[in-house]
C-alpha cells in the first residue's frame, strides 16, 4: 500500500515537472505528445487490454489535448481524438465489444449522408477533406467511444483509474497557467474572455477542460483519498482549478463544472445513509464557503470585472445586448439552414460558408445541437435523440455508476457552448455508457468519509 501511494505522488510530482518543463522549454511539448502516443501503444500490446487499459489511456489522451494544443506540442491538431479513436480500436481488437452497442453503430451510420452532401457540394476554394473531418471528428469519436464502453463492466474502484488518468495533465495544464501569467492583475483589462490568463490559448477551451478538471478533483477527493495527504492534495488543486478556470472570463467551463459537482453531492445524498448523509451535507457548507472565497479572491485578482462579466455586463458595467457572446445569432443561422433543408441538411462542413452566404458572419459552430441539425436534417434529429435518451435509459439499471448523470451533463452543457472542439465532451459521454459494478472494496470507497484521518497501516 505504501508503495502506491508513492507512486501516485511521484506522478503527480512528474506532472508538475512537466507543466514547467514544457514552459521552459516549449519543444519538450512535442517530445511528450510523441511519448503519449509511443508508451500507450507498448502498455496496450503489452496488456492486450486485459483491464481497459485502453480506457485509461484514451481519458489520458482527452485530458492531455489541451496541454499539448496550447504548448504547440501536436503532432497533428486533431490528435487528441485520433489517439481516442486509436487506443479504442485497438482495445476493442483485443476484448471485443457488446453486440448490443449497435445503437451507436446506427449513430454513426446515420452521419453518412450528411458526408456525402458536404463532399460533393463543398464551395469551391474549400479544402473538402480538412472541412470534413474537422466538422464529423467529434461525432465519429463520440461514436467509437460509445461502442467501446457500452454496457463494459467496471468496477467502482477502476473509475479512480480513468478521472485520475484525465485528471493528471490538467495539474500540468494549472502550473504552465501560472507560469504563462503569475499576475491575473496585470493583464486584466476587460470582460471578453480572456487568452492571456488562458495561458495564450483559446479560453472557451482551457475554462472547459478546467471545468472537467473541478469535477475530477472533486470525485478523488470524495471518493477516492485514502490518506489525509491525498485529501489536500486534491483539495488544493480543486480550489486552484476552480480560481483559474474563473479568470479565463470564459464562463462556460466553470457553470458546466458547478452541475455537475451538484448533481454528484445530490447523487451521493440519495444513495447514502443517514449519518453519511449529514457528513455530505457538512461536506456542501464547506463548499459554499470555500467556493466563496476563490470567487472573492478571483474578484479581487480581476479588480472586480469577473463580476462585470458573469453579470453579462462590460467593464463600465454596462448590460451587454446578447448574453452569450453571439453564440444567439449563430446557432439562429443553423436552425435556418435546417428549416432550408430539413430532410438532409447543407452537408458536413458546409456550415461556415452558408453562414457567411446567409449573414455575412465568418464563424465556426459553438453548438453541436443545432449544427447536427443544420448539417444533417432529419438524420441529425435520430442522431442527437439516440444520443439523449441511451445513457437515460441505460441508467435505470445502472444506478452503482455514480458519475453517469455528471458526466452525462458535462456533454450536454458543453456542446451547447463549445460544440466538440475539442475530445472531452465525446469521451466523456462515453463514459457514461459503462456499466458500474460494486465490489466489496467499492462499498468500502462508498462509507469512506474523506475528512476522517487515516487508520495507521
Amino acid at each position: 500500500m505504501r508503495g502506491n501511494k508513492f507512486t501516485y505522488t511521484t506522478v503527480l510530482a512528474a506532472h508538475v515537472a512537466l507543466g514547467i518543463a514544457v514552459f521552459a522549454a516549449p519543444l519538450l511539448s512535442k517530445v511528450y505528445g510523441f511519448l503519449v502516443l509511443i508508451m500507450g501503444t507498448v502498455l496496450l500490446l503489452n496488456t492486450k487490454n486485459k483491464n481497459n487499459e485502453a480506457l485509461v489511456l484514451a481519458a489520458y489522451a482527452v485530458g492531455s489535448e489541451v496541454l499539448l494544443r496550447m504548448t504547440g506540442g501536436n503532432l497533428v491538431h486533431e490528435i487528441g481524438k485520433y489517439e481516442v479513436l486509436y487506443f479504442l480500436i485497438l482495445g476493442m481488437f483485443y476484448t471485443g465489444f457488446s453486440k448490443r452497442s449497435w445503437i451507436y453503430l446506427f449513430f454513426i451510420m446515420l452521419l453518412v449522408p450528411g458526408v456525402y452532401i458536404g463532399a460533393t457540394t463543398m464551395l469551391d476554394g474549400v479544402n473538402v477533406r480538412k472541412a470534413i473531418m474537422f466538422n464529423i471528428l467529434g461525432e465519429l469519436t463520440l461514436g467509437i467511444s460509445a461502442i467501446y464502453c457500452y454496457q463494459r463492466k467496471v468496477t467502482l474502484e477502476q473509475m479512480q483509474y480513468i478521472i485520475k488518468a484525465l485528471a493528471l495533465p490538467l495539474v500540468s495544464v494549472l502550473v504552465y497557467l501560472f507560469l504563462y501569467t503569475p499576475s491575473i492583475k496585470d493583464v486584466v483589462t476587460g470582460t471578453q474572455s480572456n487568452f492571456e490568463t488562458s495561458g495564450g490559448f483559446g479560453p472557451n477551451q482551457v475554462s472547459t477542460v478546467l471545468g472537467l478538471g473541478m469535477f475530477c478533483f472533486l470525485a478523488l477527493l470524495m471518493m477516492y483519498s485514502k490518506t489525509r495527504k491525498e485529501q489536500l492534495v486534491h483539495l488544493g488543486l480543486l480550489l486552484i482549478a476552480s480560481y483559474r478556470g474563473i479568470v479565463t472570463f470564459s464562463r462556460g467551463g466553470v457553470f458546466t463544472a458547478l452541475a455537475m459537482m451538484a448533481v454528484f453531492f445530490f447523487t451521493l445524498f440519495w444513495f447514502a445513509k443517514l449519518r453519511t448523509r449529514n457528513f455530505i451535507l457538512r461536506l456542501v457548507l464547506i463548499g459554499f464557503v470555500l467556493g466563496s472565497l476563490v470567487w472573492s479572491y478571483s474578484v479581487i485578482q480581476t479588480g472586480g470585472l469577473i463580476e462585470n462579466r458573469y453579470a453579462n455586463q462590460d467593464a463600465r458595467g454596462r448590460e451587454k445586448e446578447d448574453s452569450l457572446g453571439g453564440r444567439e445569432q449563430i446557432a439562429g443561422t443553423e436552425i435556418q439552414m435546417f428549416m432550408d433543408n430539413p430532410i438532409w441538411g447543407i452537408g458536413v462542413g458546409n456550415n461556415k460558408g452558408y453562414r457567411e452566404q446567409l449573414t455575412g458572419i465568418v464563424a465556426a459552430s459553438h453548438n453541436e445541437i443545432t449544427r447536427l441539425l443544420a448539417e444533417h436534417g432529419a438524420f441529425g434529429i435520430v442522431a442527437l435523440l439516440i444520443l439523449i435518451v441511451t445513457p437515460l435509459f441505460l441508467y435505470i439499471n445502472n444506478k452503482a455508476h455514480l458519475f453517469l448523470v455528471s458526466f452525462y451533463i458535462f456533454w450536454a452543457l458543453t456542446i451547447n457552448h463549445a460544440a466538440m472542439r475539442i475530445a472531452a465532451p465525446a469521451f466523456v459521454y462515453a463514459l457514461a455508457l459503462l456499466n458500474v459494478q460494486v465490489t466489496n472494496d467499492d462499498k468500502n470507497t462508498l462509507h469512506r468519509e474523506p475528512s476522517v484521518p487515516p487508520q495507521t497501516e
